[in-house]
């Protein structure tokens, strides 16, 4: 019996640290891409802001999307259970997409 928690818990802490390992290499991976941007997080973030008026940054993320480097927002209202999606150039700082997900109603979810 003992031989099995000890198993229980190295798999654990190798699933644990396999999960560091993960997130140590997208920060990294991210990182990279900041790095080769021309406009910054929080110049992105204006821009993406100025097109959902009283919206707060939920996530924000770099992505290359087909060679084309794009942060992406996903930005909620207060007040609203909408969430806006907007991604903007990290070359020149132009937004490119604004969409507004709107939730289901209860009992129509997918």
């Amino acid at each position: 019996m003992k031989f099995k928690i000890i198993i229980a818990g190295g798999l654990a802490a190798a699933m644990a640290v396999a999960g560091l390992a993960g997130c140590a290499s997208e920060r990294q991976a991210q990182a990279q891409l900041q790095a080769q941007a021309k406009i910054s997080k929080a110049q992105a973030a204006i821009a993406a802001l100025a097109k959902v008026p009283g919206g707060r940054i939920k996530e924000a993320e770099l992505d290359n999307e087909n060679g084309n480097l794009v942060w992406w927002f996903d930005i909620v209202t207060p007040g609203s259970k909408d969430n806006t999606e907007v991604s903007v150039d990290a070359n020149t700082g132009g937004v490119i997409l604004v969409a507004t997900e709107v939730p289901e109603p209860p009992g129509k979810e997918k």
